[in-house]
């Protein structure tokens, strides 16, 4: 005999989303990517659009076809809580279309790689020489850029290259798209503070990074530098090796950093940005440094709360979210 199906109740979280039922039906043994595509299918919106979360516990379901329903703790008569991703404003009442997040990524990480190289080798001698003149107009004779000018073009353009790299072959996203609205949010992180702001200010002849600087702290940087890219990237496959490809189940992170912090991915990067900053002198990427840093601290605890709520007895809790002995 046909096992009978259980009713849902649905409720929505956060804004209202017009055509989404009351409730629904669905088998136990049916997956939750199952449920998502029922919803989707009744509401008229992207299945990526949507985030379901057991109202019992407050944990997400994940849009998996290899997870039941009746493993995520659903049974008849529970309750479940749908979301809509997308965004809308006053200006833009769009009803929140959608990007891929590999594909916000990849234009997020290439203003970086633009403009450093840019603004170094081709427009250098058009920005830094004054007064303004019909010489300046055709190329003005700037001073060649010093070594530690060069230095910081390439480190940052390597850093962001790496991340383009594992953008397109390391990272699996548990979701597939975001609000197209965050891309411009979080280009301007990319293209205007750690592009445009560090490369005007560092490139300039009369900042810090044009002198020749101290050979002895120079080397210090350049080894922070390699040392956190490093660690990064591993850590970075550790992740990645958690995550079956299409998956979004998430796996207990073991490894070289996972006992110290929650988030040894985010430490290594910030050791890799003071390596830089250490290479460029300049205040310009000290704000990005201090910006960047605080936004992954945010993200780190975060995602500590996140580990205890979904992996349960499975995951040995961290004092420390991202910085040992200190945060």
């Amino acid at each position: 005999m046909a096992t009978k199906p259980i009713t849902l109740a649905i409720e929505p979280r956060g804004k209202r989303i017009p055509a989404l039922p009351k409730e629904t039906s669905i088998y136990l043994q049916g997956s939750t990517s199952d449920l998502y595509d029922r919803l989707a299918k009744e509401s008229r919106f992207s299945v990526h659009r949507l985030r379901i979360t057991n109202k019992n516990d407050g944990k997400p379901i994940a849009n998996d076809r290899k997870t039941s329903i009746s493993s995520v703790g659903l049974e008849d008569g529970s309750a479940i809580q749908v979301k809509d991703l997308g965004m809308s404003t006053p200006f833009l009442p769009l009803r929140g279309p959608q990007i891929a997040w590999r594909t916000v990524f990849l234009i997020e990480y290439l203003g970086p790689i633009l403009i450093h190289p840019l603004i170094l080798y081709a427009l250098r001698p058009y920005l830094y020489t004054f007064p303004l003149t019909t010489h300046t107009l055709t190329g003005g004779s700037a001073s060649p850029p010093s070594t530690l000018q060069v230095l910081t073009c390439w480190t940052i353009t390597l850093h962001f290259l790496k991340r383009e790299l594992e953008t397109l072959h390391v990272h699996r996203f548990s979701n597939a798209t975001m609000p197209v609205l965050n891309i411009f949010k979080n280009s301007f992180h990319y293209w205007i503070l750690a592009g445009l702001l560090i490369a005007y200010f560092s490139y300039s002849p009369s900042s810090l990074t044009a002198s020749d600087g101290n050979t002895t702290l120079t080397a210090l940087g350049l080894a922070l530098y390699v040392m956190g890219e490093a660690g990064n990237a591993y850590t970075h496959l550790v992740l990645r090796s958690l995550r079956s490809p299409g998956g979004t189940e998430r796996g207990v992170p073991r490894g070289i950093g996972f006992n110290w912090v929650t988030c040894p991915n985010y430490l290594f990067e910030s050791v890799a940005w003071i390596g830089i900053l250490v290479i460029s002198r300049s205040w310009s990427t000290a704000v990005f440094v201090a910006v960047a840093v605080g936004q992954m601290g945010v993200w780190a605890k975060k995602k500590e709360g996140r580990y205890r709520r979904e992996l349960g007895g499975k995951y040995q809790k961290k004092k420390y979210a991202m910085v040992p002995g200190v945060f």
